[in-house]
């Protein structure tokens, strides 16, 4: 009987470790511009980190030090955990399944793993925030030995979320539907941004950092930001508070640890049944007609499930389409909730989406063909650009109706609430049209692969399709808009504003209906010329 021999972790930590440095140099031989990639991004990388450590460290003797390290490494911890499922080829011993043929053992693999982990410019970022936060807090020698095991602990604690993170989704992080999360991670930034602006005017408008004391009261007792706590806690001279605060920190990181043993076993033991699992839903999904049911028969309802369906399957579609509701409802209600905003704002979110009209042909790319064979006439461009147009408004309006009326509230302008809703309808059908009218005129690809979405060579287009549209849409909609600022300028405007959502929904059709008319004979003639722009990425 042939008994598998027990590695000890003392030997295989080094192996590991050696396996991610070369990982690392091999990829950075593979070419000079993921080199010059690599140490532009390490450069800004360290860049920030001192910068932030400097601020930190000017913090010390601060009053509310406590107030800015606490929520910081909070914030730290919270990026670490999702960077693996935005980020998961950024390492490639991320990946567990590549080691389930060698003879190793989950508890020393973790330990191992553990190790390599602290390799990278990303535990050094974390390394100098840390350092700078018990700086700006440790006062006497009991704060300074509690920060270098606070340190330790911190850093640990973000390195095991990330790995158990990892760990337990690494089945859809190494398929294709999971390396197309990736894609989402614009709507990470733009969503992060704005909220980092919002809460940065909040702290300006509340009077300085002792906004951030009730949120630092309640984070100093939640791992990681606990071990930054238990600094604090030691040089005010409340060692018992630190000591359990220490103590959450290492149950944090025992439990995390003890979850991604968990999740290494599994995986190291279990078959991936990731696509028979996958058969019998998509079997059943395929015989369904639930979402056919609901929508007109004929090819009108055919191509508005197709386009629904390229909504919530095509990563590159659902990222534009999840952005633009993201974004088209922050700033309108963050705006709102801030006090500055005008209710104004809420055409923002026809806006964002009528956006999406644009290159309709580009984000079928080289399937596109399948439907140039079904289009032999006027006719059946026209229907095909208005299942197109009929599929978009069945999310838009609905969605333009509530981010209008959720910021009328806020603001308490329901007096506004009907002439802004016939703006924005007006809006949202000038963008139909010009957006009809430009996928014929000024088509290009989408590349299905990576994070570029125009394909080289047609940036000239796409900034002429999107932007040109969106100032010939301005210019459409100037008739609502001339009536809208007559009627708020007119003594008697409040008596007849009513009347701009049922003539703003009206002309909002009408344009519709004319920029579908328009745009259905140019797209019959330049079939081939379109085929060829959508296909090139």
């Amino acid at each position: 009987m042939t008994t598998v021999p027990d590695v000890s972790a003392a030997s295989i930590t080094p192996v590991v470790v050696r396996l991610k440095l070369s990982l690392l140099r091999n990829g950075l031989r593979q070419s000079g511009g993921r080199r010059a990639a690599y140490i532009a991004s390490v450069v800004v990388a360290l860049l920030v980190a001192a910068l932030q450590l400097l601020g930190l460290i000017a913090l010390r003797g601060n009053a509310h030090a406590a107030a800015v390290s606490l929520p910081l490494v909070a914030v730290l911890a919270l990026g670490w955990a999702v960077m693996p499922l935005f980020f998961p080829s950024g390492d490639e011993t991320l990946d567990p399944t590549r080691l389930v043929m060698l003879p190793l053992r989950p508890q020393p693999l973790v330990r191992a793993l553990l190790v390599a982990s602290l390799v990278g410019v990303g535990p050094l970022f974390t390394l100098c925030l840390l350092t700078g936060s018990v700086i700006s807090v440790a006062h006497g020698a009991t704060a300074w030995v509690t920060a270098v095991v606070g340190v330790v602990l911190a850093l640990l604690v973000c390195v095991a979320l990330a790995r158990a993170v990892a760990a337990a989704n690494i089945r859809l992080l190494s398929s294709r539907k999971g390396r197309d999360l990736a894609v989402l991670s614009g709507l990470v930034v733009a969503v992060g941004a704005q909220l980092v602006n919002f809460g940065a005017q909040r702290l300006g408008s509340s009077g300085g950092l002792s906004a951030l004391d009730p949120a630092a009261e309640v984070l100093r007792w939640v791992p990681p930001a606990s071990a930054i706590g238990a600094v604090d806690s030691a040089s005010e001279g409340s060692y018992g508070s630190a000591v359990v605060q220490l103590a959450l920190c290492g149950a944090a990181l025992a439990g995390l640890l003890a979850l991604w043993s968990r999740h290494l076993t599994r995986l190291m033991t279990s078959p991936d049944g990731s696509t028979l699992q996958a058969a019998e839903p998509a079997a059943r999904e395929r015989g369904s007609s639930g979402l056919g049911r609901l929508l007109p028969a004929g090819r009108t309802g055919t191509v508005m499930e197709r386009s629904l369906r390229y909504v919530w399957r095509d990563p590159k579609t659902k990222a534009a389409w999840v952005t633009s509701l993201a974004i088209g409802l922050i700033v309108p209600v963050f705006n709102a909730l801030q006090g500055t905003g005008s209710a104004y704002f809420a055409c923002f979110a026809a806006g964002m989406l009528g956006i999406q009209m644009y290159n309709q042909f580009g984000q079928d790319t080289s399937a596109f063909w399948i439907v140039a064979m079904t289009i032999s006439s006027t006719r059946d461009a026209y229907v095909e650009l208005r299942g197109r147009a009929l599929a978009l408004l069945l999310i838009t309006l609905p969605y333009a109706t509530l981010v209008t009326v959720l910021t009328t509230a806020l603001l308490g302008a329901w007096r506004q609430l009907p002439e802004v809703l016939g703006l924005s309808f007006a809006l949202l059908g000038a963008m139909l049209a010009t957006g009809a009218w430009s996928s014929a005129r000024f088509p290009y690809s989408i590349p299905q692969e990576g994070y570029k979405n125009v394909a080289p060579g047609q940036a000239g287009l796409a900034w002429i399709a999107i932007f040109g549209g969106m100032v010939s849409a301005a210019l459409l909609s100037a008739p609502v808009i001339a009536l809208t600022i007559w009627l708020n300028v007119s003594a008697d405007g409040d008596r007849w504003s009513w009347l701009l959502l049922p003539l703003g929904a009206l002309y909002g059709a009408l344009i519709t209906l004319l920029g579908l008319r328009l745009a259905a004979p140019r797209t019959a003639r330049r079939l081939p010329e379109i085929l060829a722009a959508v296909s090139k990425g």
